[in-house]
Formats: C-alpha cells, structure tokens, sequence
C-alpha cells in the first residue's frame, strides 16, 4: 500500500472535494444573505495558501530525507503486527497525540503563535480558512513530529496518514454544520473547532485536538458551547 499510494494521492483525490465543499458553501450561505465570504479575506486565505504550499514543496524532500534518517534508528517496528490497517490506526493516533501538543504549543508559546496566529487573522469561518496556514508552518512543525520515525512510524505512511487528517480539518470549519450527537464526545466536530475560533474569555484556548477530541478530555482543555460565539 505504501508503494502504491502516496500524500499526493490523498492531496489530488481530496483537493476537488474541498473544492466543491468551498463553492457549495459560498453558494448556499449567498443564498441565505449569510456572507461567510467575504472578499478581503478570502484574497489573504488565498494569499498564504499559495505560500504554504510553495514553501512545502521546496522543504518537503529535506524533511522527509531527515526522517527518513531518523527512522533507521527507531525504537520498534511496527510491521511485526502483520496489517497495515493496525499500522495506520496507530500512525493515526500517534500524529493525532502530538498535533494537540504542538497545536497547544503555538497558542501557548509567542514564537510558535507568531505562526499560527495566520490561521486565526481570519474573523471568518468557513472551509477556505481551514487552508489559511502560515508559510513556514510545515517546518515548525518538525520540532514536534520528528519524534514519530524515532518510535518507530514509518515517515512515508506517516505523510499519507497526516494527509488524510489534514482532509478531516478542512470540514471543521464551517458554520453550516450544527451539532452531531455522540459524536461530539469522540471527534473533534465543526461545533467544537467552532468554540476553539470563538475569541470568548470562556472559550480561550480550548478544543486543540485535530480528529479526536480525547486528549482535550484527558488533559482539561475541552469546551463545549454553551453560550453564544463571536463568529456567530
């Protein structure tokens, strides 16, 4: 499966699903007088998204090749579980555990929050900045993730994984999606990354997790909404 697919596979099967996500919202939210897009801001959306995504692409190889490194001296192999399915559950888990940490981190540290506070220019919330990620993003993260090949993950089905979960993101933010029963106990809903956006004194800092919303759980950092947001 590793030789077969790859994080491009994802990025090209996944980018005309956002697209048409980021078109049907713009439509239905026009009809309804919502304005979730707004000119200005959708242009700075765009603006560094182009920059992330040309600063990935000249990085990408160094800090693969630097995983790649690393992973020659990992600590286990998973491959002894026999399935890939395992495999990716548990790279799932893994990148999902230290994204809470490092997406904690860059609220929490002003270096870190010099680049992510990108993401959160935006007084928007829809699926266009759910793509509003700083340039220099991808290699602040490698602090944080480069830890993954030393356990023993294996960095190529890491990026497809990470890929994957780079997908789920982009559905949290919107408006257009109201609450989903139990799964607001399990997953990181467009609901609950809604409060994590709200600039509320109560809603600060709150819901950092990617998919799961466990590690909030686990490490008190989880906020359910109660009253009403300032994207509202």
């Amino acid at each position: 499966m590793i030789n077969t697919v790859t994080d491009y596979t994802i990025y090209i099967i996944g980018a005309p699903i956002i697209l048409c996500l980021i078109i049907l919202e713009i439509i239905i939210s026009a009809k309804k007088g919502l304005k979730y897009y707004k000119y200005q801001d959708s242009l700075g959306s765009i603006g560094l998204i182009i920059g992330n995504v040309i600063i990935n692409l000249m990085t990408k190889g160094v800090i693969i090749a630097f995983y790649l490194f690393l992973y020659q001296f990992r600590l286990f192999d998973f491959s002894i579980f026999g399935s890939i399915w395992i495999e990716i559950i548990l790279t799932l888990l893994a990148i999902d555990f230290i994204y809470y940490w490092f997406h904690r981190t860059s609220h929490h540290v002003r270096f870190f929050w010099a680049i992510h506070m990108n993401h959160h220019s935006s007084e928007e919330m829809n699926f266009l900045v759910a793509l509003r990620q700083a340039w220099f993003n991808p290699i602040f993260r490698v602090p944080f993730f480069f830890i993954l090949p030393l356990i023993g993950f294996n960095p190529l089905l890491t990026l497809i994984v990470g890929a994957a979960s780079t997908l789920w993101a982009v559905i949290q933010h919107t408006k257009m999606i109201g609450k989903l029963g139990p799964l607001e106990f399990i997953f990181v809903t467009p609901s609950a990354h809604r409060v994590h956006h709200g600039v509320n004194d109560e809603y600060m800092d709150k819901n950092f997790g990617n998919i799961l919303i466990i590690w909030d759980k686990i490490f008190g950092t989880t906020k359910q909404r109660k009253n009403k947001l300032s994207l509202d």
